[in-house]
């Protein structure tokens, strides 16, 4: 039997959960096993999890759907513990270095406790200095061993459970488990606390609680602040049942109806039923006040008794009082121009336009990526809503007919923003766009994150001082309601870089369907039109973006390495989106296609692809067709920008280091031969999970057209996808 079980919820943390599995395991004292609860098999946490398990033999997970919650999952996990003592971590949490040698040493001193509470640090998510809220609490209790009566207002409703470790045979014993629903972790503590017979304190920090950026869930508006109550209502009516004394019960009831109390005067917590929910906690306080029991001074001694007497009138006038103007000078719009400003604030007092949704792609450099995909999806499925793209004077020639467009910066691209409902975009509406109540946004991006992206740029010295204020970014990041991903690591990497409360859609790029649905005559096609001589393999060449550079250097002599590798091919050349005006850099049998509107159509066109560090790699998995990495400057790019994994150990295809390699690589076939085969099917495994072809139909279906999550189309597993064929390839 191991000295411990510590127990790891993952819901919603798997960009984060890495960090709490590696604090666990690599722990000084070994003698645990470690219990991550998982939704399901194929949740994005499985991933993560699965390759714990196959390294080490102490990761054992266990499942519990998301609709058991928090509480689900932690009962779960200590029905399958088996150790001495259980300790609960959050999946986005971590045991800071020799944390479990000091509990055990602790343990070894105390004696056989039910309970050993420690502190716990709060680390601010951004900056900011920790804070240790339960070290004052844990100070004025006895050294040794103790029983509950010697600490009385040790009642367990202040501290999270993970903020102690619990002997598994006294939960067992009292049948202690986590009440279900919201704010569990309030009716865990005290029930506990209500039960244990012999107690310990660790004045030392065990966990690192990292604060999210967008709060604790718990802080969300909504409902489930009335199961606050719940939990409320059991601890007090077990409580009574057991007949705990005075000294114990007032600093029990005073810390439950302190955070009731906080609850009810929070303006944005209880969105409805306020005066239900003062109503019903006036019973409770009523029903449960100690004997004897005075009220604290000061405000909170005024809120308290207005909720004795059931006074909602009066509280309700007191919490008016004391309401900052914060709310609305947040929704004060900004944009340039006092004319501008006060036809944006007079729409905006307009009633949302509900059939009406606006488009952007690249900031509005034209009809293109996941926006234009599922707008045409959108026209097919959900004809009666209104479309609208937003785009720059010189990209309006890009729009096609037929689709209508506002001009940025125009009367009507102010007016439309004010009135749609939805908003979509793979980049971020101008800062001035107020998020209305009521209103949808959804962030597709514009692709898979090799390179740092967000919050996590902000040791990239280089790159921040080009991304400006990552206060800005992330008040752009909470106007977002879904982000879209097309596999689990960017999952991951999303909810990383982008801390907020959206809800992730894994449901594939709209924009890469066309790489499932496209016929060799939509092949032949498009080569028509970029001018690729019939028989000749034509390789796109799309080198990424730089930070440290300026301008646009192809950083291969294109001409030189047409030479080399012969006359049956030819070089389709996409420079980034950044460049993509100026005079053409083609000639000979080098074919400029950087101004070409769709990337896709570029893609489908070419039999091989030739990159560098660029996210079209990805998108061209989906094609199966080869890829060839061309990394001269690897070292310098990893140092300069950030990369989320090395390329290098992870490629999809061969990699060239030189001209020299790149150009033998194509005169001896290897661009093509088995191995480079094997590396692009493992690269494909992880990279091309959702995009099957259908995701513009499951963004429509779920977020135009509000279905319900169980009706939308399941993605189509890899094996069973047939990729556009290529024009001179035969595939295996």
């Amino acid at each position: 039997m191991p000295r411990f079980s510590i127990v790891v919820p993952s819901h919603g943390v798997a960009g984060r959960l890495s960090q709490a599995l590696d604090s666990v395991l690599a722990q000084s004292f070994g003698d645990f096993e470690l219990i991550p609860v998982c939704d399901a098999p194929d949740a994005p946490a499985a991933d993560v999890v699965t390759g714990y398990a196959e390294r080490d033999s102490r990761v054992t997970p266990v499942h519990s759907p998301p609709s058991d919650g928090l509480a689900g999952a932690r009962n779960t996990g200590l029905r399958a513990a088996v150790g001495g003592h259980v300790l609960f971590l959050d999946g986005d949490d971590v045991l800071v270095p020799g944390a479990l040698a000091a509990l055990d040493a602790r343990l070894d001193g105390t004696g056989d406790v039910d309970v050993l509470y420690f502190e716990h640090e709060r680390t601010p998510w951004w900056e900011g200095e920790p804070a240790n809220p339960a070290a004052p609490l844990l100070a004025r209790t006895p050294d040794g061993a103790f029983t509950p009566d010697r600490a009385p207002r040790l009642t367990g409703v202040t501290l999270p459970a993970w903020s102690a470790v619990y002997r598994r045979a006294f939960l067992t014993e009292q049948d202690i488990a986590f009440p279900g629903g919201h704010f569990t972790d309030v009716g865990f503590g005290a029930l506990v606390a209500l039960r244990a017979e012999r107690v310990a304190t660790l004045r030392t920090v065990v966990v690192r609680h990292l604060l999210r950026r967008q709060g604790n869930r718990l802080g969300l508006p909504g409902e489930h602040h009335a199961e606050l109550l719940d939990q409320t209502e059991l601890v007090l009516t077990r409580a009574a049942e057991q007949g705990l004394p005075a000294d114990r019960l007032k600093p029990l009831f005073e810390q439950l109806f302190a955070a009731v109390l906080k609850t009810a005067a929070h303006p944005r917590r209880l969105t409805s039923g306020r005066r239900a929910f003062f109503r019903r906690a006036s019973t409770l306080y009523r029903r449960h006040r100690p004997d004897g029991y005075r009220a604290p001074g000061g405000s909170i001694g005024v809120q308290h008794r207005l909720l004795a007497s059931g006074s909602y009138a009066a509280f309700r006038s007191l919490r008016a009082a004391h309401r900052t103007a914060s709310r609305a000078a947040a929704l004060l719009p900004r944009p340039r121009g006092l004319r501008t400003r006060l036809r944006y604030a007079a729409a905006l007092r307009l009633p949302l336009d509900r059939n009406l949704v606006v488009y952007c792609a690249y900031w509005g450099r034209g009809y293109a990526c996941n926006p234009a995909a599922i707008h045409a999806k959108a026209r097919e499925l959900a004809p009666h809503l209104r479309a609208v793209f937003l785009v720059e004077p010189d990209a309006v020639g890009s729009v096609p007919p037929g689709v209508e467009y506002a001009v940025i910066g125009s009367r009507k691209y102010w007016r439309v923003l004010a009135r749609a409902k939805y908003l979509v975009n793979n980049a971020n509406f101008a800062d001035a766009v107020v998020k209305r109540p009521g209103s949808v946004h959804l962030q597709t991006q514009h692709g898979t994150p090799l390179k740092t992206m967000g919050a996590d740029q902000a040791t990239y010295p280089v790159v921040a001082a080009a991304t400006g204020s990552f206060a800005r970014l992330l008040a752009r990041v909470d106007r977002w309601d879904y982000n879209l991903t097309s596999n689990r690591h960017s999952t991951e990497m999303w909810e990383r870089a982008f801390p907020s409360t959206h809800e992730t859609l894994e449901y594939g790029y709209p924009r890469n369907d066309v790489y499932c649905t496209a016929s060799a005559e939509d092949v032949a096609r498009v080569r028509k039109e970029l001018g690729v001589p019939d028989g000749k393999k034509a390789l796109l060449y799309a080198p990424t973006h730089r930070d440290y550079a300026t301008g646009f250097d192809t950083g291969l002599d294109l001409a030189e390495f047409c030479e080399a590798i012969g006359d049956e091919y030819v070089v389709l050349l996409r420079a980034h989106y950044f460049y993509d005006q100026g005079t053409s850099r083609g000639g000979g049998r080098i074919i400029d296609v950087t101004g070409h509107r769709s990337s896709e159509d570029v893609c489908l066109a070419a039999d091989g692809l030739i990159t560098d560090y660029s996210s079209i790699m990805f998108d061209y998995a989906n094609l199966d067709r080869p890829i060839v990495v061309y990394a001269d400057d690897w070292d310098v790019y990893r140092e300069t920008r950030g990369v989320y994994f090395d390329l290098m150990e992870l490629p999809p295809g061969r990699v060239a280091r030189t001209p020299g390699e790149l150009a033998a690589v194509f005169r001896d076939g290897s661009w093509a031969d088995e191995t480079a085969t094997s590396l692009r099917a493992a690269f494909r495994e992880r990279f091309c999970q959702f995009d099957d072809g259908r995701a513009a139909e499951r963004v429509v279906r779920r977020v135009l057209l509000g279905e319900p999550p169980a009706s939308i189309p399941p993605v189509i597993p890899l094996a069973e996808r047939v990729p556009a064929p290529a024009a001179t390839l035969v595939r295996s």
